[in-house]
C-alpha cells in the first residue's frame, strides 16, 4: 500500500502513511527525537493497515521532519510517540499532525474511539502544555513509567473524543 503524501492546509506541510518503505526514516527520526530505543515489534505494529490514519510521517518542504504514531486499544487510541525535529518546531507541524489524528479518531467507527490518551515525562512541561492546548487533560501520574530515563514518572493525559469533534474543525487562516 503506497500512498502519496496528503497535503495539509499549508502547501509546505504534507503527511504520509507509514509503510515498510519509509520505516527506516521513522527509525532514524525516532533515534534523534526520543531517548528510548523502540523494538522491532513497535515498528511492525505502526505499519499495520488498521492504524494507517493514526501513524504518519510529517514532511516540511518534502523533507521528513517528524512523525506521529498511535495504537488502538479497544475503544481507546494510545498516542505512543509524536515528535518534530527541533529546527522545525513552532511551525504548527505537531499541531497539524495531532489535529489530523483527532479528526481521524472522531470519524473512526469500528471501533468507535472514545478517547485518546498518552504519557508525558513529568519534566517535559512544554509537551504537557502543548497537549493541554489541544484539549487534553491530566488524569493522573504513573509512577515509574519510564525504566531507563529520569525522571521515571509520567503524567497521563487524555482527551475525550466526540464523534463530530467540533473543537478541531479547521479554522480559516486570516
Amino acid at each position: 500500500m503506497s500512498n502519496p503524501p496528503a497535503s495539509s492546509s499549508s502547501s509546505r506541510v504534507t503527511f504520509a502513511y507509514l509503510t515498510h518503505r519509509n520505516l527506516g526514516t521513522v527509525k532514524k527520526l525516532n533515534s534523534v527525537l526520543f531517548p528510548i530505543k523502540y523494538s522491532d515489534k513497535f515498528y511492525q505494529d505502526i505499519i499495520a493497515p488498521e492504524v494507517e490514519d493514526f501513524c504518519q510521517l510529517i514532511y516540511y518542504n518534502d523533507v521528513p521532519v517528524g512523525n506521529i504514531c498511535c495504537r488502538l486499544e479497544n475503544k481507546d487510541l494510545y498516542l505512543m510517540t509524536m515528535g518534530v525535529l527541533a529546527p522545525y518546531r513552532s511551525k504548527q507541524l505537531g499541531s497539524q499532525a495531532l489535529k489530523r489524528v483527532i479528526k481521524a479518531a472522531a470519524s473512526h467507527s469500528k471501533p468507535k474511539i472514545r478517547r485518546i490518551y498518552l504519557h508525558v515525562q513529568i519534566s517535559n512541561t512544554d509537551a504537557k502544555r502543548f497537549y493541554e492546548r489541544h484539549g487534553f487533560k491530566e488524569v493522573g501520574i504513573k509512577d515509574g513509567y519510564y525504566k531507563k530515563i529520569m525522571p521515571r514518572d509520567a503524567w497521563i493525559l487524555e482527551r475525550i473524543i466526540e464523534s463530530d469533534d467540533k473543537q478541531d474543525q479547521e479554522k480559516p487562516q486570516l
